[in-house]
């Protein structure tokens, strides 16, 4: 493990993905155990894409209190929950199998005509949650975007915004596809655990670019990089 001078980024790279995922999943299980152990339930948010398949099965998996774990997304799609642009139906067939069954899922709400709609409505179906999160697991694309701040998002400073209340907003963008529903900065920066989770050495090439630079609206990804409230644990491997 590499810790950068100011302890804001912790660098966890594994030989293979295979590793990682068995590290990674190690780490998110002894967070949801510590947080049940003292409070009696815990919550994860976990993002989509292809990246997670593995750490999904790992994890789900682990033996612990599943019953008492709150699942949620990081960011979804507006589509129907069946389709397979859908993150929450990757979550559902990859995720909540074998012990992580038990566990409690709360999808955004998707069904609503207008984004700003899905958002308030997801964002009340949230409130009950357990908060802060016990740990939130970031994904990262090529283009720098992360969670569902995407370079020219219609929302993106919104949701960049570490003052702001609001803890799920829409965003369209160019390279989003679909309208997408997004946690907020400031609701991804007050979980006690949070992780990046990159693969590939393109990947890595990416994040070394926007660890050099410091405009999130180029590279949102830069906004949870660029920050002193929460240390971010970089989980890579080729």
């Amino acid at each position: 493990m590499k810790t950068d001078p100011d302890d804001r980024l912790h660098r966890h790279d594994y030989p293979d993905r295979e590793a990682l995922a068995i590290a990674l999943a190690a780490g998110i299980a002894a967070k949801l155990a510590g947080a049940i152990a003292e409070r009696g339930e815990a919550s994860l948010a976990v993002s989509g894409g292809s990246t997670p398949k593995r750490l999904f099965a790992v994890l789900s998996e682990t033996d612990i209190s599943w019953d008492r774990v709150t699942v949620i997304l990081v960011d979804e799609r507006i589509c129907p929950p069946d389709s397979d642009r859908a993150n929450q139906k990757l979550v559902r067939e990859t995720l909540l199998q074998g012990n992580a069954a038990k566990a409690h899922f709360v999808a955004y709400e998707t069904a609503a005509e207008l984004p700003i709609a899905n958002a308030e409505k997801s964002e009340a179906l949230f409130a009950g949650l357990p908060w802060p999160l016990d740990a939130a697991v970031l994904g990262m694309g090529t283009d720098g975007h992360t969670a569902s701040f995407f370079p020219g998002g219609d929302r993106l400073s919104d949701a960049l915004d570490t003052a702001g209340e609001t803890r799920v907003l829409p965003m369209q963008a160019d390279g989003a596809g679909e309208p997408r529903l997004t946690l907020t900065l400031p609701a991804l920066l007050d979980a006690r655990f949070l992780a990046l989770h990159i693969e590939g050495e393109e990947k890595r090439g990416v994040f070394d670019t926007a660890l050099a630079g410091t405009d999130a609206n180029a590279m949102p990804v830069r906004a949870v990089l660029h920050q002193d409230k929460t240390p971010v644990h970089v989980f890579w491997a080729p």
